[in-house]
C-alpha cells in the first residue's frame, strides 16, 4: 500500500463529530443548496445545487480529497470529508446559480457506486475517469442553463480537478482555486510520500488553460500545499493567472469567511 499524502492525513485532525452527510445538509440548506445525485457513467456523484436564474452563469465548486487516509499507511474506508471546506465556499457564494460537487465516492453510498474502490481516493484521485466524471457533471448542470458559461472553483485537491476539467472545456468563464494542489508531483516530493503516476497533474495542462481568467489563492501559513506550488502554476500559465497569498491562513483555515472578498477580486484577461 502506498504511503498517504499529508493532504489526506490532515482530515483526521479537523474531523467534525457526527454523520458527515447530516452535517453537510445542515450547512447547505440555509443557503438554498439542495442535495442531488448525478449519474456520470463511471460514478454516481453527490451534489448540492441552487439554480434560480437561467440568464446567469453557473458557478461550480469542487471538494477537496476528503478523508482519504486514516494513517500514513492505512487508507480510509470512506473518503467522505468531515470538514467540508469546498461546501463552505459554495455556501458563502450568493450567486444565482451555484453547484457543489463532491468527489467520487464521497457522500454517495458505496452500494450504489460499484466503481468505488480505495484507489480512487488514494493514488488515482485525479485519474482520467475521475476527471471525466466531474466534467460530465458540469455538462449536465449547464444543460439547465442553455447558452451560459461556467465559473470553476476548487478547494485543495478539488483545485487540481477544476484545472483539469477546465482544460477540456470551451465554456469556462473563470477558474479559481483555494489552497489548490496544482502540482501533486511537487507536493508529494515535498512531503516525501509516494508519487501518483495514475493521476493527471494540473500543472501539465497549464498552457491549455492559459487564456482563462484565473485566481489562485494560497495561505501564507499553509504547510500542506505551500504557496510555492501556486506560484509555480501561475508562472506556467502566464498573464491570465493571478496569485493571492493570504497572511495568517493555513490549509484548513476558515476560507469561507474570506471568500466573498477573494471572489470579488478582478481577474486578469476578463
Amino acid at each position: 500500500m502506498k504511503c498517504a499524502t499529508v493532504l489526506g492525513m490532515i482530515c483526521l485532525l479537523t474531523a467534525c463529530a457526527g454523520d458527515p452527510a447530516t452535517h453537510a445538509d445542515a450547512m447547505a440548506q440555509p443557503a438554498g443548496l439542495q442535495r442531488e445525485q448525478v449519474q456520470t457513467g463511471a460514478f454516481l456523484l453527490t451534489s448540492y445545487a441552487r439554480i434560480t436564474r437561467t440568464d446567469q452563469p453557473l458557478t461550480v465548486y469542487i471538494e477537496g480529497d476528503g478523508m482519504a487516509w486514516r494513517s500514513r499507511n492505512r487508507p480510509s474506508d470512506d473518503p467522505t470529508p468531515h470538514h467540508v471546506l469546498g461546501l463552505s465556499l459554495a455556501v458563502a457564494d450568493t450567486s444565482a446559480n451555484v453547484v457543489y460537487l463532491a468527489r467520487p465516492c464521497q457522500f454517495t453510498p458505496m452500494s450504489v457506486n460499484p466503481r468505488c474502490a480505495v484507489t480512487y481516493w488514494t493514488d488515482k484521485r485525479y485519474a482520467e475517469e475521475v476527471v471525466a466524471s466531474m466534467n460530465a457533471a458540469v455538462t449536465q448542470y449547464l444543460r439547465r442553463l442553455p447558452g451560459q458559461r461556467v465559473n470553476l472553483v476548487g478547494y485543495s485537491g478539488g483545485g487540481a480537478l477544476a484545472v483539469l476539467v477546465a482544460a477540456r472545456r470551451q465554456d469556462v468563464a473563470s477558474l479559481r482555486t483555494v489552497a489548490g494542489n496544482l502540482d501533486h508531483a511537487a507536493v508529494n516530493r515535498l512531503h516525501q510520500v509516494s508519487p501518483m503516476p495514475d493521476s493527471l497533474n494540473a500543472i501539465d495542462v497549464a498552457q491549455r488553460v492559459a487564456t482563462i481568467p484565473q485566481l489562485h489563492v494560497s495561505g501564507a501559513d499553509d504547510t500542506v500545499v505551500p504557496p510555492s506550488v501556486a506560484r509555480s502554476f501561475v508562472a506556467a500559465v502566464g498573464p491570465c493567472a493571478q496569485l493571492r497569498i493570504v497572511d495568517g491562513m493555513a490549509h484548513e483555515s476558515d476560507w469561507a469567511a474570506r471568500w466573498p472578498g477573494l471572489k470579488a477580486i478582478a481577474l486578469p484577461c476578463s
